[in-house]
């Protein structure tokens, strides 16, 4: 029997709309595949439990379990290794919700002062609140995975000298978890491929074919798919099974 793939968008902290989505999927068999497209941390308040979740997963279903890098996290193991105060720093990158969730589980990033602390500006520019297994599990996640149903990735493709380029084939992996062009968006074709990391409202709508009247809802064209719902930014975490294109959404 052909396996099913189960493909979850950005996470960002927020594990409620996780457990919601994981809530709704049918009961999985050993030929399943749960894939996760990356961005598991910051902004939304829980990344600490997000990443809990995620690397107990594998121990607590039959399905086989991908969880690949998002840029996120590339940027914080860059953290950890050399640090990148231009990245955590910014407030819109939602680093500092993070550093609160592995220090001091806040209910909500709203009940806690806006400004950093000295002490948490010093987590923010060397990562070291993060235990070395999760920093470990961070650096063995890969940029992108491949079944007979789909390519999946974090952020996009790369454009070659012929076309856009597999993964396999990329110069730089870390730029299938930054990419961000209008040219794959728009020009792409071949085997369909899932990404997220660019949310879908910022998505052009005319090109989806999936629900076009709500700019909110995941984006479909021909050739690719946007899952990034807004997960951790007000919005919600997206699920697709495929090939049978059912949604899960956590809304």
């Amino acid at each position: 029997m052909e396996g099913r793939t189960f493909a979850f968008g950005d996470i960002h902290g927020e594990i409620f709309h996780l457990e919601h989505v994981l809530a709704r999927l049918p009961s999985l068999h050993a030929n399943d595949t749960l894939v996760f497209l990356g961005d598991y941390v910051d902004r939304g308040p829980r990344s600490k439990e997000v990443l809990a979740r995620l690397m107990a997963l594998p121990g607590e279903t039959p399905a086989k379990t991908v969880f690949l890098r998002g840029n996120h996290e590339d940027a914080w193991l860059r953290v950890c290794g050399e640090g990148w105060d231009e990245f955590v720093m910014p407030p819109a990158h939602g680093c500092l919700a993070t550093v609160r969730s592995f220090t001091d589980f806040p209910l909500t990033v709203t009940e806690r002062p806006r400004q950093a602390t000295d002490a948490e500006t010093g987590h923010l520019a060397s990562g070291d609140f993060f235990p070395p297994e999760i920093v470990a599990w961070m650096n063995a996640l890969p940029f992108w995975y491949e079944d007979e149903h789909a390519i999946y990735v974090h952020a996009g493709l790369q454009r070659g000298a012929t076309g856009f380029l597999h993964p396999a084939q990329a110069i730089l992996r870390p730029v299938l978890a930054w990419v961000r062009t209008e040219d794959f968006i728009r020009n792409y074709e071949g085997k369909r491929v899932l990404f997220g990391h660019t949310p879908v409202t910022l998505l052009p709508p005319e090109l989806s074919t999936y629900t076009p009247d709500d700019p909110a809802d995941l984006w479909e064209s021909e050739h690719a798919i946007g899952l990034d719902t807004g997960c951790g930014t007000g919005g919600f975490l997206t699920a697709i099974e495929l090939p049978r294109m059912q949604v899960y959404e956590s809304r």
